[in-house]
C-alpha cells in the first residue's frame, strides 16, 4: 500500500505516534484494516452498542438507588402510595421514577437496553451458527459468545430483582426454590444468598454488587477478548464473486467502518431512547412493593427467562424421596425444568463445533460463510432447536393463554408437554425438505437460467417463457458453495488401508454413519440441466437480460480485497 493511498489524518497520527512511542506502522496498518460486509454482521453491534447504554444509564441509576431492604415509610411524590411501608430499595427506584429528573427515561433506557443487548446475541449467535461462523479458527470466539449469552442472562436476573417490587420479588421467590432443590448445598446456597430465611435482609444488596462489578466486570473481559479475536480472525465474508477462503472483500476500517459504526450506534442509541419515552416497561409504582404473602395473577418475567418459567410450568410433579423417610427429598419437578432446558441449549452450543468437527473430520480453516440450505442437517438441528426455546417460551404465559382464548388451563399444559417433544422434530424434518428444495431452486436456475417475464412463439406453434441466464454475481454466490466433507472408509484406513481400531469399534462406526448421513452433496449444482429442452428455450436466442445488476454489498469504490 503507497504513502499516497493512507488517507492525510492517518499518516498525520501514525507519525504522531511513531515519533513518541514507535507504533506508527501498528496505528497505520490497522486503520486501514479491510472488513468484509454484509448487514447480518449489524446483528452483533445491536448487542455491543445496547451493552454500552447500559453501561451509560446503569452508571446514572447507581447514583441514585439505595440497595437496602430495611423498611421505610414512603414520603414521596406518588400519592398512591404514601405512607406505605417499603424497603429502601423499592423507595429509592420510585423516587429515580418520579423526582430525579430524567430517571425515568434513564430506568426505562436501561430496562430496553438490557433486552435489545440480550435479544441482540440471540440473533447474532442464529446468525453465527446458520451460517458455519464457528468453525476453524473462530471456536474460541464461539465459547466465549456462549459465555457473555449465558452471563447475560444472569446479569438481566440479579438487575430485574433489584426494585423490589411485587413482580421482580415473584421472580426472586423461583429462584429461591431452584436454588433451595439443589440438593446437598441447596440450603447453604439459600442461606448464603438471602442471608438467612427467605427473603432475608441481604439479598437485593448482594444481587446489587453482583449486577454493577462482578457480572459486568467479566462481561466486559470477554467482549474486550470477543473483539480483539474478530479484529485479527475478521468476520467470515459472504459467498460471492472473488471471494475465498485466502482473501477479504470489504470496507477498510477507517473511513468507511468507522462511519457505518458511528452511524448505526447512535441509530441504536436513538431507538432505545424513542423507546425509553413512548413505550412504558416495567411500571413498578403498579405492582406495589414485595412481600412474601402476596402474589399477583398473570405475572410474567422479562421475554430472555420466558423459557425456563415454561419449563416450570409444564414439568410434572416429580419427586424422588431417597432412603426412605429419613432421607432427603429430590424436587425433579424443579430441578430438571431449572437445570435441563438450559444445560441443553448452552452446553450444545459450546459443544457443537466441536461436535461437527468430529463427525466431518473437517479441521481445515473457514473464512466464507455458508448459506443455510448448504448444509440442511445443522439448519434443521438449529431450528428444532430454536422451536425447543419458543415451545417452553410461549408456555410460560399459559395461564395468560388460556384466559385469552377461553381454554382450559390443564389442556393448553397437556398440549405444552406434547409439543415440547413433537416441535422439534416436526421442524428437524420440515427445515430439512425445505433446503433440499432451496437446493433444487439454486441447481435450476444454473442449469435453466432465470423467468425473464418475455414470452416466444416457436414455430410449431408452442408459446413459451424464455429464460436468462443469471447475473455473474448471483451465478458466483451460488456457485461459491462446499461440499460438506464425510470421513470416507479410505479416509478412515490407517496406511495399510486397515480401518484402525478406533474406527473399528462401535463408536467409529456410528460415527462413519453420522458422517455420510450429515455431509456429502444432497442435491449437485448440475442437477437442474435435465434434458436441454428449457435450455433451448431459455438461452439459445440470444435474448439475454441483467439480472441483479445492483451488485454486492461491500464491492463500491471504497472497497479493498486482500490476502489474508
Amino acid at each position: 500500500m503507497s504513502v499516497e493511498s493512507v488517507p492525510k489524518p492517518i499518516v498525520g497520527a501514525g507519525n504522531f505516534v511513531d515519533d513518541r512511542i514507535g507504533a506508527g506502522n501498528f496505528l497505520r496498518r490497522n486503520l486501514r484494516k479491510v472488513f468484509p460486509d454484509h448487514w447480518s454482521f449489524l446483528l452483533g453491534e445491536i448487542a455491543l452498542y445496547s451493552f454500552i447504554i447500559l453501561l451509560l444509564t446503569g452508571t446514572f441509576l447507581t447514583l441514585f438507588f439505595k440497595p437496602s431492604m430495611a423498611h421505610v415509610e414512603y414520603l414521596g411524590s406518588y400519592k398512591a402510595l404514601y405512607g406505605v411501608t417499603m424497603s429502601e430499595a423499592y423507595a429509592s427506584t420510585l423516587e429515580i421514577s418520579f423526582d430525579v429528573r430524567g430517571g425515568l427515561l434513564m430506568r426505562q433506557m436501561h430496562h430496553w437496553a438490557a433486552l435489545l443487548f440480550i435479544g441482540g446475541m440471540m440473533v447474532h449467535a442464529l446468525r453465527v451458527f446458520f451460517t458455519g461462523a464457528y468453525r476453524k479458527p473462530r471456536e474460541l470466539n464461539w465459547i466465549i459468545g456462549v459465555l457473555l449469552l449465558t452471563l447475560a442472562l444472569a446479569e438481566g436476573l440479579t438487575g430485574y430483582s433489584l426494585p423490589d417490587d411485587l413482580l421482580s420479588g415473584a421472580g426472586l421467590r423461583i429462584t429461591e426454590g431452584v436454588a433451595i432443590s439443589l440438593p446437598l448445598v441447596g440450603t447453604w446456597i439459600t442461606f448464603f444468598l438471602f442471608g438467612g430465611e427467605y427473603p432475608g435482609e441481604d439479598v437485593v444488596s448482594r444481587f446489587y454488587s453482583l449486577h454493577i462489578l462482578l457480572i459486568p466486570g467479566i462481561l466486559l473481559a470477554l467482549i474486550s477478548a470477543h473483539m480483539i479475536l474478530m479484529w485479527v480472525q475478521k468476520h467470515t465474508q459472504m459467498p460471492g464473486k472473488g471471494r475465498t477462503n485466502e482473501n477479504v472483500v470489504g470496507s477498510p476500517f477507517y473511513p468507511a467502518f468507522m462511519i457505518k459504526a458511528g452511524a448505526y450506534f447512535m441509530f441504536t442509541f436513538g431507538v432505545i431512547a424513542l423507546l425509553g419515552t413512548f413505550a412504558q416497561i416495567n411500571p413498578i409504582w403498579l405492582f406495589g412493593p414485595y412481600t412474601p404473602a402476596d402474589i399477583s395473577a398473570g405475572s410474567q418475567p422479562d421475554f430472555y427467562m420466558g423459557f425456563l418459567e415454561g419449563s416450570l410450568r409444564l414439568m410434572p410433579a416429580w419427586e424422588l424421596n431417597l432412603f426412605g423417610q429419613s432421607g432427603g427429598t429430590l424436587a425433579m419437578s424443579v430441578l430438571i425444568p431449572a437445570l435441563l432446558p438450559m444445560g441443553i441449549i448452552m452446553t450444545g452450543l459450546a459443544l457443537y463445533p466441536f461436535i461437527e468437527q468430529w463427525v466431518t473430520g473437517d479441521r481445515r480453516e473457514h473464512h466464507i460463510a455458508e448459506r443455510p440450505r448448504n448444509n440442511p442437517h445443522r439448519t434443521s438441528i438449529g431450528m428444532a432447536a430454536v422451536s425447543f426455546y419458543g415451545v417452553l417460551w410461549l408456555l410460560g404465559a399459559n395461564d395468560e393463554i388460556a384466559a385469552f382464548f377461553q381454554v382450559s388451563l390443564n389442556w393448553t399444559t397437556y398440549i405444552g408437554r406434547f409439543l415440547i417433544i413433537a416441535a422439534p422434530v416436526a421442524t428437524y424434518m420440515i427445515t430439512y425438505r425445505v433446503c433440499l428444495g432451496l437446493q433444487r431452486g439454486d441447481a435450476a436456475v444454473l442449469g435453466h437460467g432465470v423467468e425473464s417475464g418475455v414470452i416466444k412463439r416457436l414455430p410449431h406453434g408452442e408459446y413459451i417463457e424464455v429464460h436468462v441466464p443469471p447475473h455473474e454475481a448471483i451465478e458466483a454466490h451460488m456457485r461459491n458453495r462446499e461440499i460438506v466433507p464425510v470421513i470416507s472408509d479410505r479416509g478412515a484406513a490407517g496406511r495399510d488401508g486397515i480401518p484402525s481400531k478406533a474406527m473399528r469399534g462401535p463408536l467409529g462406526r456410528l460415527r462413519l454413519k453420522m458422517s455420510r448421513a450429515y455431509g456429502g452433496e444432497k442435491i449437485p449444482l448440475e442437477a437442474g440441466h435435465g434434458d436441454g429442452h428449457d435450455d433451448g428455450h431459455a438461452l439459445g436466442h440470444g435474448e439475454h437480460a441483467a439480472i441483479g445488476q445492483g451488485g454486492q454489498s461491500g464491492q463500491g469504490d471504497d472497497d479493498r480485497s486482500l490476502t489474508r
